[in-house]
């Protein structure tokens, strides 16, 4: 039985547990090689229940997505350890099946048990978007892909390290399915060395408070973050609220796909069920289970942004998914653009949230990372691949106006410099930008998207592919806000500009040296009536080139000149 922890002391060790994930974040990124995770920060790390694999402490800067994913990650290493029979210390696993351990193929995983005298403590996870890792599609965001064997190469669990020796055959596999062995190696050797420093900072930790201290500091931190859920929800009204929202396509079939989802809070607890939502598709817009769960809790942390990244948020909430759903995919169904269906949910939690809390959520966002790959071979014969996703609008809010030029909301990743993408690629940003009129209206108007035009410098050409969406269904507003503009891209031949006959998925744009391509970003919608907008905020953002003066009196009537003088 644990002992009793003072609230001090248990303050004082959740800020130092925190404080290790965070070393392990940085560590990452200042050793990575490749971009997304060195620039974007597309990476998490944390500390794991021993036995359930429960998230029980992550990195501020690690992506929320990771919070829920991990914890099926590392219990899919808990469940193939222990038919091997074994756990020793100085293991490490690595994998990326996205059916076992969410999100997609990119996402490397390496998961390593801590031990304390023998007794396994804990486990350390670190997982991070490598930037290739085989597949038809350089990058891995193939948007024909029918199964998974056309995203990526596929790992399952498998031990890299066995009791402190690398196992060189495993990492001779890994490295011979990727067009960029050296940045994964660079990436991988970052993982490695934050996982040392996670192994270090808990010896400090324990050696200092001992292990029964901090035991009982991680269950009383479950138990907080419980306790905190039950709170918020106790203070909403009980009810039920629907919502849906559609995907343009699943890149295979020029189809709408619904999501739906029912909100029903009961006291202190809450159903989130997404009845209704459509089947397993052909195309790679499926989630595995884990990854739902996990999106579920990425939406209640927006709304509830006091909880903490811990588990016990989720006990009080009941996330159903239907069998047969392309929310609970199973291998070998496509799951590489993940992204796109997790920003949906979200969209549609948020809708549902708002009819029963409209102070608490804001409008939707952009809700596209716009995939994008540019890839070919260099004068020498080497391949490069520049892989990076990109910005929009959020959503306003009761308090303010959305953000401009954002990053998606499942994340606190950042979107790469231009100038790092320029030094790194033979491309050029023709134009990187804020998009005028891509706001939607609302007292709280949203924030804008953005324009990126970038031309394609090697002698040799590239190809191009692109996995996004929000091209057909605009994001929305609450409380009687407007719609946001809707995603639109375009690429450059010898006989003018074409769009993609699927609006937001295409792959194989053959580019000659000196052809752009073109992405013009959704804004995020608007929060409350347009026409209760401040008249000075209106003529202020038309001063700024944000909304022409014609959109502006579209959305806002004629009275805003007048009255904002």
């Amino acid at each position: 039985m644990s002992q009793h922890i003072d609230p001090i002391t248990l303050a004082v060790l959740a800020g130092r547990m925190e404080q290790i994930a965070d070393e392990m974040d940085a560590t990452l990124f200042r050793a990575a090689f490749n971009p997304i995770i060195a620039e974007a920060h597309d990476a998490s790390h944390g500390l794991y229940h021993a036995a359930s694999g429960d998230t029980l402490v992550q990195g501020k800067n690690g992506l929320p997505i990771f919070v829920g994913v991990m914890a099926f990650a590392v219990k899919a290493v808990i469940d193939k350890a222990a038919e091997t029979g074994d756990v020793t210390d100085g293991d490490i696993w690595i994998f990326n099946d996205a059916h076992l351990g969410g999100t997609h193929l990119s996402d490397m995983r390496l998961v390593r048990p801590y031990f304390r005298d023998g007794e396994l403590f804990c486990y350390l996870a670190s997982v991070g978007h490598w930037h290739d890792v085989g597949g038809a599609v350089p990058g891995n965001y193939n948007p024909s892909a029918t199964d998974s064997f056309q995203e990526a190469f596929v790992l399952p669990p498998v031990r890299l390290v066995r009791a402190g020796d690398m196992q060189q055959d495993i990492l001779d596999i890994v490295l011979r399915n990727t067009r960029l062995p050296q940045s994964a190696m660079g990436d991988l050797n970052g993982q490695l060395s934050a996982l040392d420093l996670g192994v270090k900072r808990m010896n400090e930790l324990l050696d200092e408070y001992g292990a029964d201290t901090v035991q009982a500091a991680l269950d009383a931190l479950g138990a907080r973050a419980e306790a905190l859920m039950r709170a918020e929800l106790t203070a909403l009204p009980d009810g039920r609220w629907d919502a849906e929202d559609f995907l343009d396509n699943d890149g295979i079939t020029d189809a709408a796909l619904p999501i739906r989802v029912a909100l029903e809070i009961r006291g202190d607890e809450m159903v989130l069920d997404f009845a209704g939502t459509a089947n397993v598709t052909a195309g790679p817009v499926n989630i595995a289970l884990p990854t739902a769960v996990a999106t579920a809790y990425v939406a209640i942390k927006h709304i509830f942004p006091a909880l903490p990244a811990n588990a016990g948020v989720m006990r009080p909430i009941d996330v159903r998914v239907p069998e047969g759903s392309m929310l609970s995919a199973t291998f070998p169904a496509p799951v590489g653009g993940y992204t796109e269906t997790i920003l949906r949910m979200i969209d549609t939690i948020f809708a549902a949230a708002a009819k029963a809390a409209p102070d608490q959520v804001v409008a939707n966002a952009y809700g596209t990372i716009n995939a994008l790959s540019i890839a070919g071979k260099r004068a020498n014969g080497k391949p490069w691949v520049m892989f990076s996703f990109y910005g929009g609008g959020h959503g306003g809010s009761i308090e303010s106006d959305g953000l401009n030029h954002g990053n998606a909301p499942i994340s606190t990743a950042t979107i790469p410099p231009l100038e790092i993408l320029e030094a790194a690629y033979p491309v050029m940003f023709r134009e990187w930008a804020l998009r005028p009129d891509s706001a939607g209206a609302g007292q709280h108007r949203g924030g804008l998207g953005a324009v990126y035009e970038i031309e394609v410098l090697e002698e040799n050409g590239a190809d191009a592919f692109l996995f996004g969406e929000r091209g057909r269904f605009a994001p929305a507003g609450v409380a009687g806000g407007g719609k946001a503009a809707t995603n639109h891209f375009s690429y450059q031949q010898d006989d003018g500009w074409h769009e993609p006959e699927l609006v937001s998925k295409m792959r194989g744009i053959k580019l000659k040296q000196g052809q752009t391509v073109r992405l013009e970003t959704p804004g995020g919608g608007g929060y409350g009536a347009p026409q209760s907008r401040d008249p000075a905020a209106i003529a202020r953002d038309v001063a700024l080139g944000y909304i022409s003066e014609e959109a502006a009196t579209d959305a806002y009537g004629a009275g805003w000149k007048e009255a904002g003088e």
